[in-house]
């Protein structure tokens, strides 16, 4: 029962059938939508929300707020029913019936929102359940840096899809591992794929599964409400993470298709929904929630005001030193003395001219700038000795253990790659983790997301061409800088020497609302900047050598390639023939610049343009044209040492000398 305020009851029931009607309603106004896990999962969401969630919808962004994650995000009309009900501003109910039009804040799958409750984007299964990993990892972090600030919770909505994805058992392995005790999972067993039962192709013994794993299991009937809260409670009380098994029926209240997989994503039709309305006893008309089911629901939402009072009130008891760290931490501000320091890092680098890999380049930023940036947290997926991911004497995030900088994620390039997302969501800290760019295809989908939705992530990605060498063409990426070069709002970065690795780290660390992919070199590069007072990876690409004389060439180079470029520059210049070079460490930012500097950098039409990169051609002929030179991969690489991989596929300074001659006729 729920009290009114007018101190009238409300039974559980009919809280729950407001979330089913909103969700039938609009799906069947939309004619589109997945109706099934709604219905189903009706009585879990409104246990959680009316007895355990701590939120506010006049504050969604309240740092201490639990996290609620829908990671079966195909029911997104349960978690938009969810916060119009709850009373954010940002779901009203005309939201609700535009669910799936364009422009609504209603998408089919629900999209990062927080004005509207919306802490994550799902629908890609399995991920939000990765993504809450990160979340309680960046909760447990925060509450050890900030005691008496940070304790909350991250509950979790996921399906039997969730469970078989493969990113889920990377995650929930790695949950159990660290035991994070204040993640909850909510699985939706119902039994019900689209194909149709569950066992046509999964038969795992899931609870069993994650008792492996580590966690607390509980198995209850996801209808009965005091089973629910039960088992809600105990979850809470576990040092472990929890996963509560409910028995569900899909399409719950529907006469012909509760328990089939019709529920799952079809419209049930005017007779069908007719017939639930009077099956379930609901005697209202579309979208229409009687008030004294809707003062219940508003009175839920209202609950969380005086919880988030009394913690601002803790917030201002606190010294003032601290007050200000935590509010510099929820907002992720880049100090002054983070430019400061990589200044001077890099007008030491043009003084030393230092030759190294830029994953050591790399190597030397986080060193210069991990002290003074407590908000960053680094990781590896297994290969922190070759990320140079870590910076030494700062502790490690182990099992139990939360107040660490680093973490070793192990063998789980996408559970990684999904957690740090979560981590970014959270708040109070920017995540970057390391794998190797050939795995950046394991982790391609969580690199996706965090574009999508806008997050400050940094994915170090080291061994970023044939230049790995000896282990050969599996570990060599060559299409994988044109695929992630391809993805909307990710910053893909690839820097030729130390001082555009810091350029490019800056870049990173500065852009709030995009990701950043880093593709760094296993071997060493002689450095080729001798300027650093303008960051001029900033723009994408710049002239770094201009031609001596009238400019027959222009040389276009990324990453370990320019110094190639800059040597066939000075050959060329024995034969005659004057060439500039010119450096493009981020293909997006160069997109982005306006016509008259993008004009300046690829120069005239009838000027021949050379691209070197130890890669494939796809995409490089917006910067070439289609006639261009370009030096680089056409296949697969080799097994062997990197100086012979270079020379065997002719990306050498002498082969580009010969193509530009061959190509003038000199």
């Amino acid at each position: 029962m729920a009290q009114t305020a007018a101190g009238t009851s409300v039974t559980h029931d009919k809280l729950a059938n407001a979330l089913r009607f909103l969700t039938l309603d609009a799906v069947e106004k939309a004619n589109s939508g997945h109706a099934g896990l709604p219905l189903g999962m009706a009585d879990v969401a409104t246990v959680l929300y009316s007895q355990f969630l701590k939120f506010d919808p006049n504050d969604p962004a309240w740092p201490d707020r639990d996290r609620f994650i829908l990671s079966a995000g195909h029911g997104s009309m349960l978690l938009y029913a969810l916060n119009y009900l709850t009373g954010y501003a940002a779901m009203p109910l005309d939201a609700l019936k535009q669910f799936r039009q364009t422009g609504s804040r209603t998408p089919g799958h629900p999209e990062h929102d927080l004005a509207a409750g919306i802490e994550t984007t799902t629908g890609p299964l399995g991920q939000g359940l990765a993504t809450s990993v990160g979340m309680a990892i960046a909760e447990a972090h925060m509450a050890t840096r900030f005691a008496g600030l940070v304790d909350h919770y991250t509950y979790v909505i996921a399906s039997d899809g969730d469970m078989e994805e493969g990113v889920s058992h990377e995650a929930s392995s790695f949950a159990g591992h660290l035991s994070l005790g204040k993640l909850i999972v909510f699985y939706d067993d119902n039994s019900i794929s689209i194909d149709g039962p569950t066992s046509l192709a999964f038969s795992d013994d899931t609870s069993a599964r994650f008792v492996a794993y580590g966690w607390h299991v509980q198995r209850i009937d996801g209808h009965n409400t005091a089973a629910i809260a039960a088992a809600t409670a105990a979850a809470q009380s576990d040092p472990r993470p929890s996963l509560i098994v409910c028995k569900t029926t899909i399409g719950f209240g529907s006469p012909k298709l509760a328990g089939t997989s019709e529920a799952h994503s079809n419209a049930f039709g005017p007779e069908e929904l007719q017939a639930t309305r009077n099956n379930l006893n609901w005697p209202y008309g579309p979208f229409e929630i009687p008030k004294d089911i809707l003062g219940a629901w508003r009175g839920f939402g209202a609950r969380g005001a005086p919880v988030r009072k009394a913690w601002e009130a803790t917030l201002k008891s606190v010294s003032p030193t601290k007050q200000n760290d935590f509010k510099n931490a929820v907002a992720c501000r880049i100090p002054d003395t983070v430019g400061k320091a990589l200044a001077a890092l890099k007008q030491e680098a043009v003084t030393s001219k230092p030759k190294l890999a830029t994953r050591q380049s790399s190597g030397k930023v986080l060193e210069t700038v991990f002290g003074l940036l407590p908000e960053l947290i680094g990781g590896s997926a297994d290969l922190t000795p070759s990320n140079n991911t870590k910076v030494k004497n700062f502790p490690e995030i182990q099992t139990g253990s939360f107040g660490g900088r680093y973490i070793h994620y192990g063998v789980r390039e996408f559970g990684m790659c999904a957690a740090m997302n979560g981590m970014a969501l959270h708040g109070g800290v920017i995540p970057y983790g390391g794998a190797f760019m050939c795995f950046s295809d394991y982790a391609r989908p969580a690199i996706r997301l965090a574009a999508l939705m806008k997050q400050r992530v940094v994915f170090v990605m080291t061994h970023d061409s044939i230049g790995l060498g000896e282990d050969g063409p599996t570990h060599q990426p060559v299409e994988h800088l044109a695929s992630l070069r391809a993805i909307p709002n990710l910053l893909t970065m690839r820097p030729a020497d130390l001082i555009e690795t810091a350029e490019c780290w800056e870049l990173a660390l500065s852009h709030p609302n995009r990701p950043t992919v880093l593709a760094l070199s296993r071997q060493g590069v002689p450095a080729v900047r001798e300027d650093y007072e303008t960051n001029k990876s900033a723009k994408g690409a710049y002239i770094l050598d201009k031609a001596d004389g009238p400019e027959h060439v222009r040389l276009f180079a990324t990453g370990t390639e320019v110094y190639l470029a800059r040597d066939a520059r000075k050959l060329l210049a024995a034969k005659g023939i004057n060439a500039s070079v010119v450096s493009i460490p981020c293909y997006n930012l160069f997109e982005e610049q306006d016509a008259a500097y993008r004009a300046e950098v690829l120069g005239g039409r009838d000027l021949l343009k050379v691209g070197v990169e130890a890669a494939v051609r796809f995409g490089w002929d917006s910067i070439i044209g289609q006639d261009g030179i370009f030096i680089g991969m056409k296949g697969f690489g080799e097994s062997g040492p990197a100086p012979d991989l270079y020379k065997h596929f002719n990306i050498t300074a002498e082969a580009i000398t010969d193509a530009v001659i061959s190509r003038l006729g000199n």
